[in-house]
């Protein structure tokens, strides 16, 4: 079973590949700051260092965010066109859960609230327990001011980690490769109507709407 794997949800992106559950093939690269996209040359880096062809993917293993609109929206356009070229399903997976499957190296056994800056003096936040045998998540995504991120981890008696906290851990694609065993497979998404959870509406969109006093429609 080859599966590849996208996570984008900070200003630095991941790809995995992914055969077994066992990681054949890394690569990262920047997600801002660089004029030119990429994620996609990242892509094909890894591809062709496992061996696999783009129509030899089993399956396509994308983090769905929540964190920066861009760099979600980018992954989540190579995933679905991979996903549709190749004839295999996508599986969205929580960018807060490859924060604690992802962390290299490996986060002891305990209790964690994975933590992704929200931008505008908040953060997203979920709770996790992991043991040698399961990696459980304790409470649902959660957006709260950065300064009530004390109380909710000592709600759930875990540890803040993150990029931004004091136990630094970024999301990361190769925790895909830990689903089946220690975490479930999350359901494949309709890739007709999939989008990442962006967490809350795009900083220009805010800002749009505060000047015209609406409601940003499309379509």
């Amino acid at each position: 079973m080859i599966t590849l794997a996208l996570e984008a949800s900070t200003y630095t992106g991941s790809v995995a590949v992914i055969r077994d559950g066992v990681v054949v093939a890394l690569r990262e690269t920047a997600m801002r700051g660089v004029h030119e996209e990429r994620l996609m040359p990242a892509v094909a880096e890894a591809l062709a260092e496992a061996g696999i062809a783009p129509n030899a993917i089993d399956r396509v293993a994308c983090g769905e965010g929540p964190g920066s609109f861009t760099s979600l929206r980018i992954a989540g356009a190579i995933a679905k066109g991979l996903a549709l070229s190749a004839r295999t399903p996508l599986h969205p997976v929580s960018s807060l859960l490859l924060i604690v499957a992802g962390a290299e190296p490996v986060v002891t056994p305990g209790r964690y609230v994975a933590v992704l800056d929200a931008m505008r003096g908040d953060v997203f936040a979920c709770a996790f327990s992991i043991t040698d045998r399961a990696i459980t998540t304790e409470s649902s995504t959660t957006l709260l001011a950065r300064a009530a991120l004390g109380e909710f981890a000592r709600e759930h008696a875990a540890r803040p980690v993150g990029p931004a906290e004091q136990l630094v851990v970024s999301p990361h694609a190769r925790g895909v490769a830990k689903l089946g065993s220690l975490a479930p497979w999350p359901a494949a998404a309709d890739l007709a109507t999939w989008e990442p959870n962006y967490g809350r509406l795009a900083e220009a969109q805010v800002k749009w709407e505060a000047a015209h006093g609406r409601a940003l429609t499309t379509g």
